[in-house]
């Protein structure tokens, strides 16, 4: 007996039934917040000379260089580089860096040393992604609300303290989810790049020359004439591109075509307007370099543009925090994340969670940030780093994609590769320079992530190797039933196995104590694919093992939630007749021993039996009813 799997299931229907204008409004409030924000800050940076500067005088030559350089960057990075190729590297339709990796590390057969490398880049890359997710929330309401200086000098002060404020508010109200609040995200956000075109368009017209900046000649004259001063520039320069993951990281979200829209038609002429009308305020009058943004709109207009702004940062924020939320339930479910509470804030949006101690974490380290940079100029060289060492990853992880999957030819590959790291590693070596004053920020969180991912996945493996060593192969197991005849009790047990093959050990210690087994037993395996989802009804195999045994091996998606309930729901179909509601489900609960052969460096076993003491429990991860489960403890030596 066996349930529908030999089939491959059919392609995930298209979950963007919405119309593209609906889906690219929406796309404008979630994607496109970060890189939306950047016009507070970017250009500011590129000509702030003052102290803990690195910026350059805003003369004209330098002025119409620094826009070409970003117009060029917005064009290449960005439009080209993902919306163009990385958008095509879609994991059945889910995005982001650990996409990526599930594709790279789903390829069959044994890994080489080169896909071993990338493999381990993809999880410093995502640890680089918490780091952006850490920075993004502080850089952007100091971007906003530092026009409280514009305002009144003499408001400086409470721009630490209300930046604290914003973000405390921020964190709390997570709990309650974006379902709401998100609806409202798009309109903001399409006023706000309103507002960044038509601010920027006044700019313009009374300094059209401001326009040259639009050949690449400047660019290369800056950088020809600037020379080291100006390739570290691009520290800078790299600020207006940041939130670019985001438009991979979301697709599962909205879609290639409407990302693509919203960015062509919206964002970048709007992005564009405001940077060049940024540069033509600074052509006309160089001492606005210490704020051009807000030099834009004086007068009265400066206050609702100030509202807008510290609304948009809001945004960005909330877009950086959901993806963090995201990208550990993806961890988690490909087993290099301790399990942790995930709540699920929407009834209809399955993307649209929750998740509790990596929220208060994310308060606590943007409040310190807040409290220990007090600024955005303090903050940019930490942003760059994250940004543009996430960059150099997605171009060498999609690299590889194309060249396995896409079977592109190795020159149409190497080709690509090179213009991409061209840019990326241009933009990466001008930020390294700035570890000392703040870079080392991103490099320590990604580092800190990727520490913890490899050691939960390496102990893991460890740990599941101990089990198989003291496991029974079920031959023998059933053999020893069918002629010892063991008493059967009523009802079905479910016992949990990290593993398909063998008896688990927390059935042999249940049977070794107490000599009886239930008149029907379920040995239950949930596996997790390198893909987002797998559709129902290609969930589950059965397969009956005689003597009242069954083997249920499950499957699920990196996306979805390993519900036993409903999985052993969905083994009916497959002739298995459980009431999940009436079984009793066996759990093994392991004591770690840290002073076996050294398998694990010593910190490492240290860690993981940290993690594992601290992971969500068994019970709830897998939606376990918590009055029908038996644990059973057993030492076990790493």
């Amino acid at each position: 007996m066996s349930g529908p799997t030999q089939a491959a299931p059919p392609a995930p229907a298209a979950r963007h039934a919405s119309p593209l204008p609906g889906l690219a409004l929406a796309a404008l409030g979630v994607v496109y917040g970060d890189i939306g924000t950047s016009p507070l800050y970017a250009l500011r940076e590129c000509v702030n000379t003052g102290p803990g500067g690195h910026g350059v005088p805003p003369t004209p030559e330098n002025v119409l260089g620094l826009l070409s350089l970003i117009f060029w960057a917005l064009v290449l990075a960005v439009t080209l580089k993902y919306l163009w190729f990385v958008l095509r590297a879609d994991n059945q339709g889910e995005g982001g860096v650990l996409a990526l990796f599930a594709l790279v590390e789903g390829q069959p057969g044994k890994h080489s040393r080169s896909v071993s490398v990338l493999l381990l880049l993809g999880l410093f890359g995502a640890g680089l992604l918490v780091g952006d997710g850490v920075i993004t929330p502080v850089v952007s309401v100091f971007g906003a609300l530092e026009g409280l200086e514009v305002v009144a000098p003499g408001l400086e002060p409470l721009v630490v303290p209300a930046t604290v404020v914003i973000l405390i508010a921020l964190f709390s109200v997570q709990r309650s989810g974006t379902a709401r609040i998100g609806r409202a995200f798009g309109p903001v956000m399409a006023l706000w790049f309103l507002s960044l075109a038509v601010a920027g368009s006044v700019s313009i017209l009374r300094e059209p020359s401001v326009l040259a900046a639009l050949s690449p000649l400047w660019a290369a004259r800056f950088m020809a004439h600037a020379g080291l001063p100006g390739f570290l520039l691009l520290g800078s320069v790299v600020l207006v591109i940041t939130g670019a993951e985001a438009l991979y990281a979301d697709l599962g979200h909205f879609g290639r075509q409407p990302i693509r829209v919203a960015w062509l038609s919206v964002v970048l002429p709007a992005l564009l307007l405001n940077y060049f009308g940024q540069g033509a305020l600074l052509l006309r009058d160089p001492s606005a370099a210490s704020s051009p943004f807000y030099a834009l709109t004086p007068g009265w207009t400066l206050y609702p543009m100030l509202a807008l702004a510290t609304a948009a940062a809001v945004i960005a924020s909330q877009a950086l925090i959901s993806g963090v939320f995201s990208l550990t339930r993806q961890a988690v479910q490909l087993g290099y994340w301790p399990r942790t509470r995930i709540v699920h804030t929407s009834a209809s949006a399955e993307g649209q969670i929750y998740v509790p101690e990596v929220n208060w974490a994310l308060l606590i380290s943007c409040v310190w940030l807040a409290i220990s940079f007090r600024g955005s100029s303090q903050l940019a060289a930490a942003y760059g780093v994250s940004v543009t060492g996430t960059m150099v990853i997605t171009s060498l992880l999609f690299a590889h994609i194309a060249r396995t999957r896409f079977a592109w030819s190795r020159a149409a590959v190497a080709g690509m590769l090179a213009l991409f790291l061209a840019l990326d590693l241009s933009f990466f070596t001008a930020n390294v320079v700035k570890i000392a004053h703040g870079g080392w920020l991103p490099l320590a969180i990604g580092l800190g992530v990727f520490a913890v991912m490899t050691t939960w996945r390496s102990g893991r493996d460890a740990l599941a190797n101990a089990r198989e060593m003291r496991s029974l192969p079920l031959e023998l197991f059933l053999a020893d039933v069918a002629a010892t005849k063991p008493t059967r009790v009523s009802g079905t047990a479910v016992v949990m196995s990290g593993t398909p093959e063998g008896v688990p050990v927390v059935l042999l210690h249940h049977f070794k104590h107490n000599r009886t087994l239930h008149e029907k037993i379920v040995l239950l395996s949930v596996e997790t694919e390198r893909r987002p989802r797998v559709s129902e009804g290609f969930r589950v195999r059965v397969e009956a093992l005689g003597h009242g045994f069954f083997r249920l091996q499950a499957r699920v998606g990196y996306m979805q939630d390993p519900d036993v309930p409903a999985l052993l729901r969905e083994a009916r179909a497959s002739g298995l007749e459980i009431d999940p509601g009436q079984a009793s489900y066996f759990l093994g609960r392991e004591s770690l021993i840290t002073t076996g052969p050294a398998k694990l460096a010593r910190w490492r076993k240290a860690l993981f039996a940290f993690l594992s003491r601290n992971a969500r429990p068994a019970t709830q991860y897998f939606g376990l009813p918590p009055n029908r489960v038996v644990e059973l403890g057993a030492q076990v030596e790493l």
